[in-house]
């Protein structure tokens, strides 16, 4: 008989974290992911910043910084005035206050605003890897991934120049070697014949031609996602357009959830998570692609094995294709045979 799941216990390697700033001046270390990230996703919730995004690999201080919802390089933001994270910890992350005084900790801990992280460790038995190089302009530049399994996703910033961030999901329309979605807008799926050779378990082949990936001496960084039964799930489905919405089965209880109409253009990107918004319906969510507050308009259920559309919105539920990416709190079927529970 198959396995339930790979992966019994996914807090071991994705959690989300919120909190209520406590400082207009001083770092913190913050603790309760469970174990030390690798990749840091950080978004205010209740004003206009930035989402923000730090790894392990490139490193923390102020001036690694990447920001989903816009286009800028590495380090454009303004870390070194409010605040940013100058270490990955055992259990979390430390930050560090700016130099603005009482607003230094604008960004990461000033009193009274709301903020979450979204954390992943980098783990071939996850699925998760993180890789840079520097573009070499041949016909092809091979990155190796190092997952030994073909990667569902990969989402992809130049580092040194502003380029957009580039999407690649293996169920984005039939054809995903010649299309990608940009992270940091609201467009439909675009295509640039070619724009990955292929995507196979040891490699993700990259053209000459695409500057979002491969120019000359340019540098990169790379995310990369394989799925793993229990513990993620990268697919598509179609909305249906009405308030008993779409159901899609992920064989978990869903702690993230993210997704994107790929046929329309001004659809923003959708992000929800279990922790802003314990109990169903969750309505906390956020727009990557923006940097606009938390919106509470996009209803669903986080079920004990997939996410139930509760309302007719067109950014989630429209009768259009959307892509998804999701991520456990639960395997539904735990590997003892044990069914978890809906929330």
């Amino acid at each position: 008989m198959a396995a339930f799941t790979e992966i019994d216990d996914p807090g071991l390697y994705f959690n989300t974290i919120i909190w209520t700033g406590a400082s207009d001046t001083a770092g913190r270390a913050f603790t309760g992911v469970g174990f030390q990230p690798d990749l840091v996703w950080q978004k205010i919730r209740n004003d206009t910043y930035n989402h923000k995004l730090l790894d392990s690999v490139r490193g923390a201080g102020n001036d690694k910084e990447l920001l989903a919802d816009t286009n800028g390089l590495e380090g454009a933001s303004s870390a070194e005035t409010y605040g940013y994270l100058s270490s990955f910890d055992a259990d979390g992350f430390t930050t560090t206050a700016g130099t603005s005084g009482s607003a230094g900790n604008l960004h990461w801990n000033q009193n009274n605003n709301l903020f979450v992280a979204w954390n992943w460790k980098e783990s071939a038995t996850a699925g998760f890897g993180i890789e840079t190089w520097t573009g070499d302009g041949n016909t092809n530049r091979d990155v190796a991934h190092n997952m030994s399994a073909t990667p569902n996703v990969a989402i992809i910033k130049r580092r040194d120049s502003a380029n957009s961030w580039i999407v690649y999901h293996d169920k984005n329309t039939s054809a995903p070697l010649t299309d990608y979605l940009y992270l940091d807008t609201n467009d439909a799926t675009s295509d640039a014949s070619g724009a990955w050779i292929g995507v196979d378990g040891t490699n993700v082949e990259l053209v000459q031609v695409f500057s979002a990936t491969n120019t000359n001496t340019a540098t990169y960084v790379g995310y990369f996602f394989a799925e793993k039964q229990g513990f993620s799930k990268f697919g598509k489905y179609t909305g249906n357009g009405n308030a008993d919405g779409a159901f899609i089965y992920l064989g978990f209880r869903p702690a993230w959830f993210l997704c994107k109409n790929t046929q329309d253009t001004g659809d923003n990107w959708i992000l929800h998570d279990n922790k802003r918004d314990p109990f169903n319906v969750t309505d906390a969510g956020t727009a990557p692609n923006t940097s606009a507050v938390e919106f509470t308009d996009v209803d669903m259920d986080f079920l004990s094995n997939g996410v139930k559309m509760r309302n007719n919105t067109g950014r989630a539920n429209s009768a259009k294709t959307f892509v998804y990416m999701a991520f456990a709190e639960a395997p539904f079927v735990n590997s003892n045979g044990v069914p978890c529970n809906a929330r």
